[in-house]
């Protein structure tokens, strides 16, 4: 008797979910960042050589951990498995795609790639739809590339 493969729930709203997950990831750490970097330089306005504050130090762990946090909460109830193979891609290299659309698009663009770039991913945690989300990955990574690197 041959079956077909079957996802238990439907794949579509999931990704979905990821990929407003990502989005709005995406703009808060955009946003987050820009108001350190602004702080920054209001606080090291009048002192010459090297200054740091201390968003300046924890903002880069802060966003990682939150990223984190709620890409585990949300891909839970998602319920996108396995979790362990997917969030950390999608941390770790996601400053290259969001990097390269917000320098040559401006913030929306860095909104929309990190959409993206979480269903990309998200994508790649079914094996119906792997080639598709790795396919999809790869070419954000490969074209952040060639735009930050060129």
């Amino acid at each position: 008797m041959n079956t077909t493969l079957k996802e238990p729930r439907p794949v579509i709203p999931r990704v979905f979910g990821a990929a407003v997950t990502g989005a709005v990831l995406a703009t808060g750490a955009g946003h987050y960042l820009s108001w350190v970097k602004r702080h920054s330089n209001q606080a090291c306005e009048s002192i010459d050589g090297l200054c740091f504050t201390w968003w300046d130090l924890t903002a880069i762990p802060l966003v990682i951990t939150i990223a984190l946090v709620v890409l585990i909460v949300v891909y839970k109830q998602l319920g996108i498995r396995p979790r362990l193979a997917v969030i950390p891609p999608t941390i770790l290299l996601a400053p290259l795609p969001l990097e390269a659309a917000q320098t040559t698009a401006g913030s929306w663009a860095a909104t929309i790639v990190g959409g993206a770039w979480s269903c990309g991913f998200a994508l790649a945690a079914w094996s119906r739809y792997r080639i598709l989300g790795i396919t999809v990955s790869a070419t954000l990574l490969l074209g952040s590339l060639i735009v930050l690197y060129r």
